[in-house]
Parts: structure tokens; sequence; C-alpha cells
């Protein structure tokens, strides 16, 4: 799919910018969808903001000036300074309805623009991933799945809050070393089967492997790098090494428009790139889209072959 019929297609009357293979839109992703032509898309790679206020204007100012707010600020560690992470663990009742309501009104968006059989890889995490997949699933789109991504980082494992030296032995949460996925797919129409669907609609199943071997749905994976986050200061950036196998398992034939709604600095298009995928991506946070426009070309560049092979499960 070229460049031109991306911007025919989808740009409507958006700011955009366009890259090799792919573009960004600014705007909000819901009201685009409600307008986008309707099942166009075949595929969804994002990773939304669960916490839905987290990326609130006020809330991002907090973050900056290191006041915290739904941002908890942690301490150094070891040696290393944590980056700041939401506070999933202190939503209440209301807030996690809200977040509900969010990706079911979402997902039923999503529906609209989906081809049948078209797959959606979310990035989630393990407090609200029922809470999410549930309200996904009410709306329509089949759960298929998770894929576990495999990622040791400093969240989790502290002691008890201002009881460290009474319960040494203790820890409140274990140390997180993974990231869920929800994986969905837009039902097949009735009485259709995949073979049907990869002819008709170009989708419903999962491309292979460069080397043959199926999609496996535990990847072994790496923070992201420095060398990424000095490109893209994002603070849910994900690795290039592993968004580029999420995002080339999304196309079964290699064809066809992944969407990421929730675009951030723009490393799923860049992944997209990379693979040389069409892709498009919203983001309605000014500064993060106007980040794209230089990250997007970088990231997409970059030699990630050594990450790749150097990750082995254990």
């Amino acid at each position: 799919m070229d460049i031109e019929h991306l911007k025919n297609s989808y740009t409507l009357n958006y700011e955009f910018q366009a890259f090799t293979a792919s573009i960004a839109l600014y705007g909000d992703c819901f009201s685009w969808m409600r307008v986008a032509p309707a099942e166009s898309i075949h595929a969804i790679v994002t990773d939304p903001p669960y916490g839905v206020k987290e990326y609130d204007s006020e809330q991002l100012a907090k973050r900056s000036r290191q006041k915290g707010g739904i941002w908890r600020i942690p301490p150094s560690f070891d040696g290393h300074t944590r980056s700041p992470v939401p506070r999933f663990t202190a939503l209440t009742p209301k807030e996690r309805e809200r977040i509900y309501d969010f990706f079911f009104e979402w997902a039923t968006l999503a529906m609209r623009v989906l081809r049948p059989g078209a797959r959606v890889f979310l990035a989630s995490n393990v407090f609200l991933s029922p809470v999410v997949f549930a309200a996904i699933a009410q709306a329509g789109l089949e759960f298929r799945g998770q894929v576990a991504r495999l990622v040791r980082t400093l969240r989790g494992g502290d002691r008890p809050k201002n009881a460290e030296d009474e319960f040494p032995d203790v820890c409140s949460l274990p140390r997180g070393c993974y990231e869920p996925w929800g994986m969905f797919r837009k039902p097949l129409p009735d009485g259709m089967t995949v073979s049907e669907c990869l002819r008709q609609f170009q989708t419903g199943g999962l491309r292979r492997k460069p080397d043959g071997n199926p999609f496996e749905d535990v990847i072994a994976s790496e923070r992201a790098p420095q060398r990424e986050r000095a490109i893209a200061d994002h603070p849910s950036l994900k690795p290039q090494s592993f968004l580029r196998q999420i995002v080339y398992a999304a196309l079964p034939l290699g064809k066809g428009v992944v969407l990421d709604p929730f675009m951030g600095s723009g490393s799923t298009l860049a992944a997209a790139e990379a693979v040389g995928y069409a892709a498009l991506g919203i983001e309605r946070h000014r500064p993060y889209y106007d980040l794209s426009a230089q990250a997007i070309p970088v990231l997409s560049a970059l030699d990630v072959k050594e990450n790749l092979l150097s990750l082995r499960l254990l």
C-alpha cells in the first residue's frame, strides 16, 4: 500500500506527518475512528494509557516537576534511578469503572474500523488486564490469549512501606518480570474459515517468523535501551527488538495497514517501517506528536538484530 493511498484514505482533515510507508496523525483516536473508513484496518498494535488519566496535561505536568500525582516517583535503588511509573494499584473502584468504560467505547470503535479477522495486540499490566480485557471482549472482540513479554524491571519487590526494618523478609508485591499483551481478533463472518478470511480480507491468522517457525506467545525482551530513549523520550517506550516481532506477526500475509491509536512518540510506526509495513499512528498529546517526526525515521533505521539474537528464554 503506497503512501499516497494512506494520505487520501486516512488523513481526512487531520494534521499529519508522512514517512516512507506510514503516517502520523495529530488528534484524538476516538474521534478519528468514528469517521475513518469502515472495515479497512488490518491490525492494531498499541500501548494505551492504562490509568486513562496519567496522560492528562495536569498529570504530565506533575510528572515533569517530580511531584508525583498518579505518577509514582521512585527513589534510586542500588545505584539505579528508576523511571516514574503510574500508580495502578492506587486506583479507586470508580476509576476502575472509568477504565472499563473507556476501553469498552474504544473497542466498540475498533470493531468499526477493523476488517473481519483483524488482530489486536494491546500492551497491558497485571493489575488492570482483567478489567481492560473484559471490557474489550464485551465490546465484541474475541480474546485470543496473551503474549508474555519477559522483561525484568525494578517494579515491585519492595518491603512494606514505612515498615521496612520491622518486616525485612517481606515484599508487598512480587518483582515484576513480565508484561502481558492481550491478543484479540475481530470475529470472522459466520461460517467463514481462516483460509477464506485470508483470501478475502488478508486477515484471520498470524504471520510466522522469518525462519518459518510459528509466532510464539512468550517473548524474551529487554527494557527500552538508552539509545532508543535518547531518540524517543516517552515514559512507556517499548524496545524495537520486541515491537518489530509483534508488528511483523500482526499481518499474516505481510500486507495491509497496522494502526496504533495511542501512538506516543511513534515506536510502533518505526517498527512497521523497519519491517516494511504500512502503518497509521494517532496521538493527541502535542509534544509526543511533534517528537515522532524526528523519532520514527531514526528508530526505524536502528539495527536491532544483535539484540534479538542475544535474547534467550531462561
